[in-house]
């Protein structure tokens, strides 16, 4: 999945002469945890987060009083406190490859630039999850059968056969290798829900042919405590 079609497109941006009351100003207006920092062309220069915020601000200890305070604070600019240089993604990049350089830096967000360092958009953590649920399939409802199979030519094959004969629609196909076996891969199928018959027979045939983990009903209604 391509980042262009599931990033952010409308960006709100700072320049570096913007000061720090200013940023966390915008953050708190519009619910974001970072601004990508630009110039006059809108080119990339760095990225200011809520961390970075903050760390700047003087500590609630402090002797100041509240004008040498806010005169403090509206001093600071953005370009003393943002990541210069920052990790950037293009749109034609996958979210996958993006998602790997947020988990591996521990960051929340990536600004999206062009071939020319233009920031065109930002994919952050909460676009991820939404890729999440919509290449699962979840909000379809089903049922999730997950396979230990053999990492072989035609193991799957063989699974979407058998499910072929149940006459199942399949909504989504998901493998993972991290939690599997050596010489092994752990498959998740999604399928819509069958006849409750339909399902048990399936489920005992397939448990008895194949390295069933587990089938699960998904019921989207959270759990209240």
């Amino acid at each position: 999945m391509l980042i262009r079609d599931w990033m952010t497109k409308d960006v709100i941006c700072v320049q570096p002469e913007t000061s720090m009351m200013k940023a966390s100003k915008l953050m708190r207006e519009h619910k974001i945890s970072r601004l990508p920092v630009v110039d006059d062309s809108n080119r990339l220069l760095g990225i200011v987060s809520d961390r970075d915020l903050k760390e700047a601000s003087p500590s609630k200890a402090t002797s100041l009083d509240m004008h040498e305070l806010y005169y403090l604070l509206s001093e600071i600019k953005v370009k003393d406190i943002m990541t210069k240089t920052p990790l950037a993604v293009k749109p034609s990049e996958t979210v996958e490859k993006a998602a790997v350089l947020m988990m591996n830096n521990n960051f929340g967000g990536l600004p999206v630039v062009d071939e020319n360092l233009k920031v065109v958009g930002i994919l952050t953590d909460s676009d991820v999850f939404k890729v999440l649920v919509n290449i699962t399939g979840i909000t379809e409802g089903g049922v999730q059968l997950a396979f230990s199979l053999p990492n072989s030519p035609g193991s799957l094959k063989s699974v979407m056969d058998d499910l072929k004969g149940y006459e199942a629609r399949i909504i989504s196909v998901l493998t993972s290798f991290t939690h599997a076996d050596e010489g092994h891969r752990d498959v998740y199928i999604r399928i819509h829900d069958p006849d409750k018959a339909v399902l048990t027979r399936m489920v005992d045939e397939l448990g008895q042919k194949y390295t069933l983990l587990y089938w699960v009903r998904d019921n989207l209604k959270p759990i209240v405590a």
